[in-house]
Parts: C-alpha cells; sequence; structure tokens
C-alpha cells in the first residue's frame, strides 16, 4: 500500500461546492433582509413626536387613529381587536398622517426583516464552524503513525442517507463512516489499508477522510457489501453533478420547512420562499457533511 493521497481530494471539493452554495444564499438573503430592514428604520426614524391616541375604526386592514394634534390611516393586521382601545401613537411632526402604533405591521416587518439578517448570519456561523471542525479533525488524524487494518467496505441506507462505511477488523470490531471516494467502489472485501489515527483510511494511495466518528456497535440501517472481488469493468461514479443529482432527494422536504416557518413566523408567501430556498441549500450541505454515497 502507497501512503500517498490523492489531489485534488474528492470530498473536501464537495464541500467546499456545497458550503459555497450555502454561503451564496445566505449572503443574498442577508441582503434582502438589510435593505427591508433600513428602509423600514429610516421610515421609522422620522417619526419623533409622540402621543396618545385611540383607535376608532378598522377596514381594508388598516386602523384609523386619532390623537389630538392629528389623525392617520396605519397598517396593522387584525386591527379589528384594538379598535376603541387607546395606543401610544409616534407620528412625524411635519407630516402627522405618517404615522405608527405599537403591533402596526411597519415595526412588524422591520422586526422580521433584523430577524432574516441575524438568521443569515448564524446559518453561515453554523456552517463555517462544521466544516472547520470537519477539517481539522481530519487533518489530526492524518499526521498520526499509520496501522495496517483488515476492512470491509459497506454501504448503509438509513433514511433519505446512505453512507460509505468501513467495517473494521479487529479484537473489538469498529465501524468507521467516510466521505464517499470512487476508490470504495472497487476496494476487495476484505482488504488491507492503511489506517491514521483510527479515522483516516489509505486507500490505493488514495485518501478517504472520516465522515463521522468511529462506533463499536453495528450502525442502524440497510446493509449492502462489496463483493469479495469486484468488476473491473465497474465504473464508480465521480462526478459532483452525479453527487448533487443523488443529494437531491434532502431538497424534497424544503418547501414542507419552508411552509411550517411561514405559518409560525406569518410571513406568508415571501417568508415560505425564502425558508424553502435556505432550508433547500442546506439539505444539500447536510447531505455532504454527513458523507452521501452516490453509488
Amino acid at each position: 500500500m502507497t501512503s500517498q493521497t490523492s489531489q485534488p481530494v474528492r470530498a473536501l471539493r464537495h464541500g467546499f461546492a456545497v458550503t459555497a452554495l450555502v454561503l451564496l444564499v445566505s449572503l443574498v438573503v442577508a441582503l434582502l433582509s438589510w435593505l427591508s430592514y433600513s428602509d423600514g428604520r429610516a421610515l421609522l426614524s422620522s417619526l419623533t413626536a409622540r402621543e396618545v391616541g385611540s383607535v376608532v375604526s378598522f377596514a381594508d386592514d388598516e386602523v384609523e387613529v386619532r390623537w389630538p394634534s392629528g389623525t392617520a390611516r396605519i397598517a396593522y393586521e387584525d386591527g379589528d381587536r384594538i379598535v376603541g382601545k387607546q395606543t401610544q401613537v409616534a407620528f412625524d411632526p411635519a407630516n402627522p398622517s405618517r404615522a405608527v402604533i405599537p403591533g402596526a405591521d411597519l415595526l412588524v416587518e422591520t422586526d422580521r426583516a433584523l430577524g432574516g439578517v441575524t438568521f443569515a448570519v448564524a446559518v453561515v456561523l453554523l456552517v463555517l464552524v462544521a466544516g472547520a471542525v470537519r477539517v481539522l479533525l481530519a487533518v489530526r488524524a492524518v499526521r498520526a503513525p499509520p496501522v495496517i487494518v483488515s476492512v470491509r467496505r459497506i454501504r448503509l441506507q438509513s433514511g433519505l442517507m446512505v453512507r460509505s462505511w468501513l467495517e473494521i477488523e479487529g479484537p473489538a470490531e469498529r465501524w468507521l463512516p467516510v466521505y464517499y471516494d470512487p476508490v470504495l467502489v472497487t476496494l476487495p472485501s476484505p482488504a488491507s489499508v492503511e489506517l491514521r489515527g483510527g479515522r483516516v483510511a489509505v486507500i490505493d494511495g488514495v485518501t478517504v477522510y472520516p465522515s463521522g466518528r468511529p462506533v463499536t456497535k453495528h450502525p442502524r440501517g440497510r446493509r449492502l457489501d462489496n463483493p469479495a472481488q469486484p468488476d473491473s469493468e465497474t465504473r464508480a461514479p465521480r462526478g459532483l453533478l452525479t453527487q448533487l443529482r443523488v443529494d437531491s432527494v434532502f431538497i424534497v422536504p424544503a418547501p414542507f420547512a419552508g411552509l411550517f416557518w411561514a405559518y409560525v413566523d406569518n410571513s406568508g408567501f415571501t417568508g415560505w420562499i425564502t425558508a424553502t430556498v435556505i432550508a433547500a441549500a442546506l439539505g444539500l450541505w447536510w447531505a455532504a457533511l454527513r458523507g452521501s454515497d452516490p453509488s
């Protein structure tokens, strides 16, 4: 067995591609949310006068508010429930028809836009930190001295996820999830490979990185073993487009996640499409992080 690594590393290219996708989607969402927030804040900053007024009527999703120095119609969803009540009014002293009250649509939309920025930033941090931790663990393991072990490559399907595992023989059997590489498809069963740090395998000069921690209990899922001697004419999937087509199954739940978010946040179509796009990108990223197998 040789100890040279493949160039470039397929798992790394796959991870970078989907991470870039998530970052791009998050950047667009953050930018649009920030522009909406800025517009709302600019309007609110001009409402410098304060008085106490009364809500006198509700029609066409607007409430009519009157106070000693003015009156205004203000967009307010479900405003019928506050008719007849007193409320604090913030208005533009130069143009009292520009006003807002607590709970008005303008305040809700501005807060929601700020929440969109915060959520997008949180997604970016999650993706970057998770990716960095996974890379650092792999780099740390690859520097460890090699040990020759006997392994079998198996595929396990659990739910939507199909992953490659190395079944490591020894006094205590272990199972190591690994990122897919075409070299796994033609690996005999069993085969002797280099194992570094108990996590990183070198197979025919190709470094295969872990997609999770090794376990001592057989992982759950429908199992498929590599043949003892794979067919020499077997063609293993190689391109990232093939990988993404397989991973597209993780996009299927995205519209439902978006629908749930729109319902909870009461953000309508805009919230649905935003949450759907982010959920779809995160689905592809999750498949890459966990090491989905397109073979």
